[in-house]
């Protein structure tokens, strides 16, 4: 049988940077954010080219090993072939292992990019199965979901197939992102969750999740107490002391403020009023000075898009 047919002209696919978990959801929410990376990709005759700038152009690898280039070799496979080669251009805004779904990004990128090189590719590889690749590559659906499908995004897993809904946030809330200038793994972060947490705080995260729902798409104003956790971020407080600080501050004074995916980025949901105050923080705190680089971001409503390449 013979194998796909691939377009010549080159495709460029940009990617969000997100948020998962936004206090009480852990492994199910997610927030695609106005950051982004963009791939752009040719099929070749031979070989593989891979460039890199921006975030980690000094340290990915520029050969099959990179996470781009894997997952397109996996959409590929679904397709039904590899291409005989591939050029890949990379320019990285998202910062690496900070809990901006860096990694999600790559994969998603990868993806889209494959299924948007291969003719008939969105028949062969419709969005359900796009999002269930993704989560198989990445190993959870949370981050991917609010990079493939852009707004504030559910994400499950039912007869081990990634499901997911996007839900419109809204126009009142105001993301603000503290980046610290040092990486925590998220196996790092993993690893310091306990296998079990009390019942009672299990009932709060879930009544908190279930609240969060309706705050950020239709009452931001039950922000602060939807975004209550006792179910992760106290537990990976030692690896992320400044990022649970800060945290703690904001939210003393008010502000809806988390652990973005496994950290230790912080990020607030504030509004417009409150922007400058919350942006205030960075200058504040950290042991020894100032430790965060703040950034006033928007919301992402499109997701992983193909995009023409003069764009």
């Amino acid at each position: 049988m013979a194998g796909p047919a691939f377009r010549a002209a080159a495709v460029r696919v940009r990617v969000p940077a997100t948020s998962a978990n936004l206090g009480p959801g852990f492994d199910a929410f997610g927030l695609a954010l106005g950051l982004y990376d963009d791939v752009v990709v040719r099929v070749s005759d031979s070989g593989l080219s891979v460039d890199i700038a921006g975030e980690g152009a000094d340290s990915l690898a520029r050969d099959e090993r990179h996470l781009v280039v894997r997952s397109m070799r996996a959409a590929f496979d679904r397709l039904g072939g590899q291409p005989r080669g591939l050029e890949v251009v990379c320019a990285n805004r998202i910062p690496h292992g900070r809990g901006l779904g860096s990694s999600s990004a790559a994969i998603c990128a990868g993806i889209v990019a494959a299924r948007a090189v291969t003719i008939g590719g969105p028949s062969a590889l419709d969005d359900d199965a796009l999002l269930a690749l993704a989560s198989e590559l990445e190993g959870h659906p949370d981050n991917v979901a609010a990079c493939l499908r852009g707004n504030f995004t559910v994400a499950w897993t039912e007869e081990d197939t990634a499901r997911a809904v996007a839900l419109e946030p809204s126009d009142q809330v105001v993301p603000v992102v503290f980046v610290p200038a040092t990486e925590v793994l998220t196996e790092t972060a993993r690893g310091l969750l306990p296998k079990t947490v009390p019942l009672a705080d299990a009932a709060v995260n879930a009544g908190r999740a279930a609240l969060l729902v309706e705050a950020l798409t239709r009452r931001p104003e039950l922000l602060l107490a939807a975004t209550e956790d006792r179910l992760h971020q106290d537990y990976r407080a030692s690896a992320m002391p400044d990022s649970a600080a800060l945290v703690g501050a904001l939210r003393a004074e008010g502000v809806a403020a988390v652990i973005s995916g496994a950290g230790p980025t912080v990020l607030a949901l504030t509004d417009e009023a409150g922007v400058q105050k919350v942006l205030s923080f960075a200058e504040d705190h950290g042991s020894g000075g100032p430790v965060f680089a703040a950034h006033r971001l928007e919301l992402d409503r499109t997701g992983a898009t193909v995009l023409p390449l003069d764009v």
